[in-house]
C-alpha cells in the first residue's frame, strides 16, 4: 500500500490549496479514504472523509463550508481543495485509507500546510 500527499506549502490567511493523495496497492475504489491533520503539539485529527462511491462526505466543522473532498476512482486519487485558510490550519496532513474487514488503516507520510503572511 503507498499513499502518497502532494499539494501542501505556504499560503497566505484567506488564500487556497488543493491536496492529492495518490494511492496505489490496494482496491481503491472499495475503500473509504479520508484527510487528517496535526498540529504540532496537538493530536491527529480529521478534517474529511469520503466513502468509496465518493457519494458521501464528512467534514470536520471547523472545515465545514470551506474544505472539499473529491476523489477520482479511476484515477486511484483523493483530493482536499481548502478555501479561505486560516492560520490555525498550519499542520502536517496525511492521506489515510479506511479500515474494512480487518484490513488496515494505512496511512501517507504527510504534506506540511502553512499559512501565514
Amino acid at each position: 500500500v503507498q499513499l502518497v500527499e502532494s499539494g501542501g506549502g505556504l499560503v497566505q490567511p484567506g488564500g487556497s490549496l488543493r491536496l492529492s493523495c495518490a494511492a496505489s496497492g490496494f482496491a481503491f475504489s472499495s475503500y473509504g479514504m479520508s484527510w487528517y491533520r496535526q498540529a504540532p503539539g496537538q493530536e491527529r485529527e480529521l478534517v474529511a472523509l469520503i466513502v468509496s462511491t465518493g457519494g458521501g462526505t464528512l467534514y470536520a466543522e471547523s472545515v465545514k463550508g470551506r474544505f472539499t473532498i473529491s476523489r477520482d476512482n479511476a484515477k486511484n486519487t483523493v483530493s482536499l481543495q481548502m478555501n479561505s485558510l486560516k492560520p490555525e490550519a498550519t499542520a502536517v496532513y496525511y492521506c489515510k485509507v479506511e479500515k474494512r474487514n480487518n484490513w488496515g488503516p494505512y496511512w501517507g507520510q504527510g504534506t506540511q500546510v502553512t499559512v501565514s503572511s
